[in-house]
């Protein structure tokens, strides 16, 4: 059975649609697992959303964007670290739907399944004591066994940090395809597993798609820290488009 992992969409539709249509083109994926944070940085919140919760083929979990927003909307105040992004993230919540905000709401944390033989732990990122806080802040196989050592698990996927992780030990694999929705440059990053009884094959794949329109409409909506998003998230690409355009160094 091969399934795919999508993470880290971040609110931009347009990477998400690209890699949607590639796996619809194959029509070979028996279900797609999307690993949270569907929303924040870029704008496109409300349309992320509408597609995840309109496919039959898909499942999400929760991130810590869709927990930071919904502790602002709930008067809980920012989420723990996440202080510095506050007026961004009641950006985010200002502009959600109604029923957009009543499906977060509802979203697992993790999910523990198992596909031919292979017992597999979907997360966003590794808790400590079910609370929001990373117990690592790089990881790696070695730590990752630590972590889960006696858990029952052959393949733990997760997000989160935006680079790919993927890692083979005599314990388990662990994997996040990286983040869907950022990235130095647009390719929209996600992975495909094909589950037999005794095996566990992971391809880890990136489309290209056309992001001109996304990045300058942070901007045209006046999204809160728009320079910085850009700049940490997407590569500064508009300001590098400008300068290779017009050979500037």
């Amino acid at each position: 059975m091969k399934i795919a992992l999508l993470t880290d969409i971040h609110g931009n539709n347009p990477a998400l649609q690209a890699v949607l249509s590639d796996l619809d083109f194959h029509n070979d994926i028996e279900h797609i697992y999307c690993l949270g944070d569907m929303i924040g940085i870029g704008p496109n919140s409300n349309e992320v959303i509408e597609t995840i919760k309109n496919r039959k083929d898909t499942t999400v979990i929760s991130g810590n964007h869709e927990e930071a927003v919904l502790n602002l909307l709930q008067g809980k105040g920012p989420l723990l670290g996440h202080e510095m992004v506050a007026e961004h993230h009641e950006w985010i919540g200002k502009h959600l739907t109604k029923e957009n905000i009543e499906f977060i709401t509802h979203l697992p944390r993790t999910l523990d399944v198992e596909i031919e033989g292979q017992r597999i732990l979907i997360t966003h990122y590794h808790r400590k004591k079910e609370e929001l806080e990373e117990i690592d802040g790089v990881p790696t196989g070695l730590k990752l066994d630590t972590r889960y050592n006696g858990s029952p698990y052959d393949l733990i996927c997760f997000g989160h940090h935006h680079p790919i992780h993927y890692f083979k030990t005599a314990q388990r694999v662990y994997l996040n395809p990286g983040a869907l929705g950022c990235n130095d440059y647009s390719i929209a990053r996600y992975a495909i597993v094909e589950l037999k009884e005794e095996t566990i094959d992971i391809q880890l794949l990136g489309r290209a798609y056309e992001n001109k329109a996304f990045l300058k409409s942070f901007e045209e909506l006046k999204v809160p820290d728009r320079e910085f998003l850009i700049k940490a998230f997407h590569g500064n690409q508009l300001e590098r488009d400008f300068e290779e355009d017009n050979n500037i160094s």
